[in-house]
C-alpha cells in the first residue's frame, strides 16, 4: 500500500512536470506570433511563458522546476534551429529566473490570493521586475560572449528582453491565479455590468490602439471600472486583452505606433502595458483588501452583537436569584 501510494505521487509530478513543459513551449510559441528583431536578436513585447512557469511554481511548488527547464529548453531549440551551447545558457536563465523570483516571493510571504497590496507589490517588484533581471542578463549576456550580439547594442537588447519577461509575469500570472480560483457562475451575479464591462473594453481597446488621434488614455477608465467592480477577475483579464491588442498595433505600426522605429515601439508598447498591468494589479489588491477589511469588521460586530444578547438574560437572572436570596421581590 506505501509502495502504491508512493508511485502514485511519483507519477502525478511527472505528469505535472509533462504538463508545464507543454504549456511552456505552447505559449512560447504562441508568444513568437508577435515577435520582434532588435538588433539582430529575437525578442517579444510579452512573453507569456514566465508568467506560467511563476504561477506554475507559486501552485505547485519548488518540485516542478524540470518542467519548466525543458519547456524553455525545447523552446529555443525551435527558434535557433537545434540545440546550441547559446541555447542552453538561455534556457538555464530562464529556468533560474523565475525560480528565483519564486523564492523571493516565498521569503516575503507572498499569498498566490492577492487580495493584499503587500501581494501586489511585492508581485511587481519581486515577481516581475526583479527576477526578471536573471532571465534578460543571462539570455543578452549569452548573446554578447558568443560574438551573436555586439556590445553596443547589448543594452538595447536587454532591456527588451527584460521588458518582455516582466509584462509575462504582470499579465499572466495574477489571471492565472484568478482562474484557479475560479468557481461556477450564479444567477445573482452581475451578468449585465459583465457584460458591458467586456464590450466596452473592447471597444475602448479598438479605439486606443487603433486610432492615429493618440487616444491611449481611454484604457485606463476602464481598467478602474473593471477593478473597482470586480477586482482581479475583472481587471486581470481586461489587462491581458489591452495588452495583446496594443502588440498586435505595436507589431502592425498602426495607430499610435505609426512611424516609429523597433525600439521605439518596444519602449512605447513597454510603458503602456507596465502601467495597465500596474493599475489593474494595484488597484484591485487594494479594494479586495478593504472589503476583507469591512468583512471582518462587520463579522466582529455580528459576534460582539451576539454575545451581548447571551449575556443580557443572563445577568437579569443572576440579579433576580439575588434579590430572592436577600428576602426582596424581584423588581
Amino acid at each position: 500500500m506505501i509502495r502504491s501510494e508512493a508511485s502514485r505521487r511519483r507519477a502525478v509530478v511527472i505528469l505535472q512536470i509533462l504538463s508545464i513543459a507543454a504549456a511552456y513551449y505552447v505559449s512560447g510559441r504562441v508568444g513568437l506570433l508577435r515577435q520582434v528583431n532588435v538588433e539582430g536578436s529575437i525578442v517579444t513585447p510579452l512573453w507569456p511563458p514566465t508568467g506560467i512557469a511563476l504561477t506554475a511554481l507559486l501552485c505547485l511548488g519548488f518540485r516542478i522546476w524540470p518542467g519548466i527547464a525543458v519547456g524553455a529548453l525545447l523552446t529555443v531549440i525551435s527558434i535557433s534551429g537545434g540545440p546550441t551551447l547559446s541555447g542552453l545558457g538561455i534556457a538555464a536563465g530562464s529556468t533560474l529566473a523565475p525560480l528565483c523570483s519564486y523564492l523571493a516571493l516565498r521569503a516575503v510571504g507572498f499569498r498566490a490570493e492577492l487580495d493584499r497590496l503587500r501581494d501586489g507589490v511585492v508581485l511587481v517588484f519581486l515577481g516581475a521586475m526583479g527576477g526578471m533581471l536573471i532571465s534578460a542578463t543571462s539570455g543578452a549576456g549569452v548573446l554578447l560572449l558568443t560574438g551573436d550580439l555586439p556590445g553596443s547594442k547589448f543594452w538595447s537588447v536587454w532591456s527588451a528582453w527584460w521588458a518582455g519577461d516582466a509584462m509575462g509575469v504582470l499579465m499572466v500570472t495574477p489571471l492565472l491565479l484568478v482562474l484557479r480560483r475560479a468557481r461556477v457562475p450564479r444567477l445573482t451575479d452581475p451578468w449585465m455590468e459583465s457584460a458591458a464591462l467586456a464590450v466596452v473594453a473592447a471597444g475602448a481597446t479598438v479605439v486606443a490602439t487603433r486610432s492615429p488621434l493618440s487616444m491611449i488614455y481611454l484604457l485606463f477608465p476602464v481598467i478602474i471600472w473593471a477593478a473597482l467592480r470586480f477586482q482581479l477577475a475583472g481587471s486581470a483579464p481586461c489587462a491581458l486583452m489591452m495588452s495583446v491588442m496594443a502588440i498586435v498595433a505595436g507589431t502592425d505600426g498602426v495607430g499610435p505606433f505609426a512611424d516609429h522605429s523597433v525600439l521605439e515601439v518596444m519602449l512605447n508598447l513597454s510603458i503602456l502595458n507596465g502601467c495597465v498591468a500596474l493599475t489593474a494589479l494595484l488597484l484591485a489588491a487594494i479594494v479586495t483588501e478593504h472589503n476583507n477589511i469591512r468583512h471582518k469588521t462587520e463579522l466582529a460586530c455580528d459576534e460582539l452583537a451576539a454575545l451581548v444578547e447571551e449575556l443580557a438574560p443572563r445577568q437579569a437572572r443572576q440579579d433576580r436569584a439575588a434579590e430572592l436570596r436577600n428576602g426582596r421581590e424581584p423588581a
